[in-house]
């Protein structure tokens, strides 16, 4: 599953965005965690409400998660990948909304975390969650046996030919050619 998501704000905007659909042949709120109102946008009002005595403006995570286009995902496999996401971020006691949208046949979710901790009144800090969606959604792939996007290659895809800066430099101060030295992610020293 590709998972990408964003800080935001704008509660009114998002749950309307959400809902919408007429963009969607199907939207379903599936869950509704930790929240005292019972429906979309009094949920992110709510958190909107408990951000006001805190300094953060961006007080929802949002997390949209997209499996590929020909791949069937349950339910089930689409609320274990929210787990994993919530707890690799530390928003796994957060209040949650999960929300699926179909479209042509396709489904998809997303998931809105509130970042607001109600007993501290203080946002979570959320460091390198790219870096840790990117990994979870390469496991996602491995463990569903999909085939692995250019991205998510080892190396992005890159030539596995190619040095890195430091093992040119290193090359150049021996008075070597990378080039002609083999495999080129051994380090250089180890090599001559």
């Amino acid at each position: 599953m590709i998972l990408k998501g964003s800080q935001r704000s704008g509660a009114v905007r998002l749950a309307a965005h959400l809902l919408n659909d007429q963009d969607s042949d199907h939207v379903q709120v599936t869950e509704l965690r930790g929240f005292v109102a019972r429906d979309l946008e009094g949920a992110f009002r709510e958190a909107h409400a408990i951000s006001k005595d805190t300094r953060c403006s961006q007080f929802l995570f949002s997390l949209s998660l997209n499996p590929p286009l020909e791949a069937e995902v349950s339910e089930e496999a689409f609320r274990k990948a929210a787990d994993d996401a919530g707890q690799r971020l530390g928003l796994q006691d957060q209040p949650r909304a999960l929300i699926f949208h179909e479209k042509e046949g396709r489904r998809h979710a997303h998931v809105v975390w509130s970042r607001i901790n109600a007993d501290s009144l203080k946002a979570i800090n959320l460091p390198f969650y790219k870096t840790r969606l990117r990994d979870l959604a390469k496991e996602l792939y491995l463990e569903h046996g999909w085939d692995l996007p250019q991205g998510l290659q080892t190396h992005g895809g890159k030539n596995p030919f190619n040095f890195t800066l430091a093992e040119w430099q290193q090359a150049k101060r021996q008075g070597v050619d990378p080039r002609e030295i083999c495999p080129p992610s051994a380090p250089l020293g180890h090599l001559i």
